[in-house]
């Protein structure tokens, strides 16, 4: 069973930094691709981020530069490094993984950016 629980959302200011967590309870974490999305208010689910198996990334055009998707595979974790971020960065971000072409998701966190 598939189980992830994102945390480290919070209240920042806008240029402010906010640094999330993923563990994930996956058989083989070190296999799987890993990635981050965010859904705002009234939006689409989008892509953030993503890693690969390998340590491979790709990101929005929109935080390239100022987010950073790493992986701690002996801990089953994955991280978002957000900074310089901005009031548009504003929603909930989820944890994402597709094993055998289901997708599982993680409950959210919701990051709030002020202006």
């Amino acid at each position: 069973q598939v189980h992830m629980v994102e945390s480290g959302g919070g209240l920042v200011q806008a240029g402010g930094s906010l640094n999330l967590s993923c563990t994930a309870s996956i058989t083989d974490f070190s296999i799987n691709t890993m990635a981050w999305y965010r859904q705002a208010p009234g939006k689409q689910r989008e892509l953030v981020a993503r890693v690969t198996s390998g340590g491979s990334t790709n990101y929005a055009d929109s935080v390239k530069g100022r987010f950073t998707i790493s992986r701690a595979n002996a801990k089953s974790v994955v991280y978002l490094q957000m900074n310089s971020l901005k009031p548009e960065d504003t929603a909930v971000y989820y944890c994402n993984t597709y094993i055998y072409n289901r997708g599982y998701w993680g409950q959210g966190t919701q990051v709030t950016v002020s202006s």
